[in-house]
């Protein structure tokens, strides 16, 4: 996830879009005291999520620090009753022992190599991969994430690393690119090189109010697979911080954080969309790149505690 200063939500826009698009349901939740929302909120999740971002860094860690086996563990078997699957970002630095230890737990995995514009660790985040995915534990394989969107490579080098993966590795095991929904739009060689669109899709990044966001995330998702033609389509990331401040009409608050994550999840039932939510535990190491809302997107706390306790 990245901090994305460039978009910003427009309600009038917002509303034509909705007056072309009568098929796509209101799912938002009604107004219920603090309460009841904690509660639907704790029944939502005990009921099972489809997917679920890893965040492996303790209190004090940040990247390029060495991740443990037993943090990862650990932390696994605090989400492995509520996900079906789990999403990593990085094949080195401890990182490999996600898909692993998520596989022991019956959970499948969204198992992504880190690229950048340094050039050794994106050979060691692309071998990470190839090998995890040859030992049996990645069930699907992200070649990069929002490399196009920082400009860190160009199209041309981020090809020839997916096209790498796809020869490398079992052709049963689907290959993709992670970046921003609208990037696919206007990528048209990633897009038809991959075989599942894998795509970021941020309400709160475009300054959008919780009372659009969840009409305004499937819009996002409709975009996506206007430009993925029959092609599976996967939301990798979407989130609500609990706090940390604002971003244009988006505010960031635990009842807001508790209210979209309950609306996503029930939309993605109900449409059997695969979502990917961001994230399990808050990561401190986040304000660096996001300000101060960076550090407050899990679902969990930075102390392995549920959130939801803490509305009332």
């Amino acid at each position: 996830m990245s901090y994305k200063e460039e978009r910003y939500f427009s309600i009038e826009a917002y509303k034509k879009i909705i007056a072309l698009q009568k098929n796509v349901a209101e799912i938002q939740i009604p107004e219920i005291s603090p309460q009841d929302l904690s509660q639907l909120w704790g029944e939502t999740l005990e009921n099972g999520i489809h997917g679920i971002s890893f965040s492996a860094y303790e209190e004090g860690q940040k990247p390029g620090d060495i991740i443990t086996e037993e943090q990862v563990r650990r932390r696994m078997k605090i989400i492995a009753p509520y996900t079906k699957w789990v999403r990593s970002f990085s094949c080195t630095e401890g990182n490999e022992f996600i898909p692993a230890i998520a596989h022991e737990f019956g959970i499948k995995t969204l198992v992504g190599a880190w690229l950048g514009d340094n050039s050794q660790v994106n050979e060691a985040e692309i071998e990470g991969l190839i090998k995890l995915a040859n030992e049996g534990y990645v069930d699907i394989a992200a070649v990069g994430n929002e490399v196009m969107f920082r400009k860190d490579m160009t199209e041309d080098e981020l090809l020839e690393f997916i096209n790498r993966v796809k020869k490398a590795i079992p052709s049963s095991i689907p290959v993709g690119y992670v970046d921003n929904y609208y990037e696919f739009s206007f990528r048209s060689r990633i897009t038809d090189v991959c075989d599942v669109i894998l795509a970021n899709c941020y309400p709160y990044w475009d300054g959008c109010s919780i009372d659009y966001s969840l009409h305004h995330m499937q819009n996002m998702f409709e975009t996506a697979k206007s430009y993925g033609g029959d092609k599976r389509i996967i939301i990798t990331e979407t989130g609500w911080p609990s706090e940390g401040g604002s971003h244009g009409g988006a505010h960031a608050s635990k009842e807001n954080a508790l209210r979209y994550f309950i609306d996503t999840q029930k939309w993605s039932k109900e449409k059997e969309v695969e979502i990917f939510y961001f994230s399990s535990f808050d990561e401190s190491w986040k304000v660096g790149t996001e300000g101060n809302v960076g550090a407050y997107w899990g679902i969990w706390d930075k102390n392995e505690k549920l959130k939801n306790n803490t509305i009332i």
